[in-house]
């Protein structure tokens, strides 16, 4: 979820070279170890918004979790099935931005890390800092250039987590290809009905920015009230009805404790 191009970018993977990740088979992972980390490391609060305790994570864990994405990167997601590979790439990303912020901290923003993208890099979307079958991947590579255009599903802006106040919330589990669906349609809800994601305020409307840079995957600006109405409670919903946006926002601030 980069906020702005760096000067000096990595080498673009082909297209053609992506599509050997297009998953063909029946396989599936377990992800058990990431579980176990969520479970213990992601707090939600009374508002159900979802921080991470990253100083309690001890030398261990990050062993565990380092662990983890290395498993993910031995994997050949082509041997998946649509929707394990879909679970398989939203959990490697998210692992792996919780490896480069326990890298890095502390830090007021993921904004801060400077991977070396550029003279002016800004966070560490697009620096490459993973091998997958040969091929070197940045975050932004498998946000924009696997799960946005293989899977083409906008719930998947739910799933992806940036550590930032006004992401959606880092799941306290880890997505399964069984399960996917509904635990995106669950943090989907949780964060609609978050004033941070849409504060309405009378008949105006402070949406996240979120909403701005991908109002193309949820069909354009025109269908985000209606997408909204899908998973907002009904005061909520009723609420957004005769409100119009009227600006955007974000928050770039780490989703710490």
């Amino acid at each position: 979820m980069a906020a702005a191009a760096a000067v000096v970018q990595p080498r673009a993977v082909p297209a053609s070279e992506l599509d050997a990740f297009l998953p063909r088979g029946q396989g599936k992972i377990d992800h058990h170890a990431f579980d176990v980390l969520l479970q213990r490391f992601v707090k939600p609060d009374h508002a159900r918004y979802n921080r991470v305790d990253y100083r309690a994570f001890g030398e261990n864990d990050r062993k565990e979790l380092k662990g983890y994405i290395d498993a993910l990167a031995a994997i050949d997601p082509a041997g998946l099935s649509r929707n394990e590979a879909y679970a398989y790439w939203i959990n490697l990303y998210n692992a792996k931005t919780l490896d480069i912020v326990l890298e890095h901290y502390p830090v007021a923003s993921i904004r801060e890390i400077d991977l070396g993208g550029g003279f002016f890099a800004d966070g560490p979307w697009s620096k490459n800092v993973l091998r997958i079958n040969g091929i070197d991947l940045s975050l932004d590579d498998i946000e924009h250039r696997i799960v946005r255009a293989q899977f083409k599903d906008p719930m998947s802006h739910y799933g992806l987590n940036c550590a930032s106040y006004s992401c959606p919330n880092l799941a306290q589990a880890a997505y399964t290809g069984i399960s996917i669906d509904t635990a995106l349609a669950r943090t989907a809800t949780d964060y609609i009905n978050h004033r941070r994601a849409i504060d309405i305020r009378g008949r105006d409307i402070v949406a996240s920015k979120l909403y701005s840079w991908y109002a193309e995957d949820f069909g354009g600006e025109a269908e985000l009230k209606t997408h909204w109405q899908s998973y907002a409670s009904p005061s909520r919903a009723a609420a957004l009805e005769d409100a119009d946006i009227r600006s955007y926002r974000y928050d770039w601030a780490l989703n710490d404790v």
